[in-house]
């Protein structure tokens, strides 16, 4: 486990998030990453940042905080925080680290961060919290997996077609299917073999030989279009025409 516990609080509430802000500033091991009112503000810090634990209020505008925690693939040690005791079943079925009633007092919060900690130990986070490690990335690049409706989804790479950033989402096209996945554009980047796959454009990760034909600025991959940066369209028509 890493010295600095990188940490994430979700409340809708201002008082309550000053109140953790204020209880984990005594407590060293924790640092403050960002606290944010919005759930889908916190879902675009979880898919571009490593956060270790989240403190989560249940009951939220937009999205609630147990819905939120069910479309990450790998959620981070989670705590929630709500002022409502019948959440308490659903808590345990998330398997969160512990489950804070408002309003909580220092000592009791001290509890809670002492089980996260537990869990930390037993199993660290990755690099992103909402990142699946990806099946087989260095010694069988094969396939990867992602978490879609709540099932795990293995997608080969010499079905994929392209990929799509779509803000804190990304959707993969298939020859047979299309996956959306709360993920980044740029772990997926790194994590693709070179060999196979290029970034065209902000939005766009295509597979090199599904690619068909070149019309002025867009890519032909099947029935779709995808277009390329001005600034990178010498260098993905080298990529995928000339090597």
């Amino acid at each position: 486990m890493a010295t600095t516990i990188k940490t994430l609080l979700v409340d809708d509430e201002y008082l309550a998030l000053n109140l953790l802000e204020t209880f984990i500033q005594e407590t060293p091991e924790l640092e403050i990453v960002d606290k944010v009112k919005s759930p889908v503000k916190a879902l675009e810090i979880l898919s571009q940042s490593r956060i270790d634990l989240l403190f989560l209020d249940i009951q939220m505008p937009t999205l609630s905080g147990n819905n939120l925690l069910r479309t990450l693939p790998r959620p981070p040690v989670t705590i929630f925080t709500t002022a409502y005791a019948d959440f308490a079943v659903e808590a345990f079925n998330l398997n969160v680290a512990d489950y804070l009633l408002k309003p909580f007092s220092f000592e009791r919060f001290l509890q809670a961060v002492n089980k996260a900690k537990e869990r930390l130990r037993e199993n660290p986070v990755p690099l992103t919290g909402a990142s699946l490690p990806l099946a087989g990335a260095e010694e069988n690049r094969e396939f990867f997996s992602v978490k879609v409706d709540g099932k795990v989804v293995k997608v080969r790479y010499e079905d994929i077609l392209f990929i799509e950033g779509l803000k804190e989402y990304v959707r993969i096209v298939c020859r047979d299917a299309r996956y959306v996945t709360l993920e980044s554009l740029k772990n997926l980047e790194e994590l693709l073999p070179q060999s196979h796959f290029v970034r065209v454009h902000k939005s766009y990760i295509v597979a090199k030989d599904k690619v068909q034909a070149l019309d002025g600025n867009l890519l032909e991959i099947q029935k779709h279009k995808i277009p390329i940066s001005r600034t990178k369209r010498d260098e993905v028509v080298q990529e995928v025409f000339y090597k």
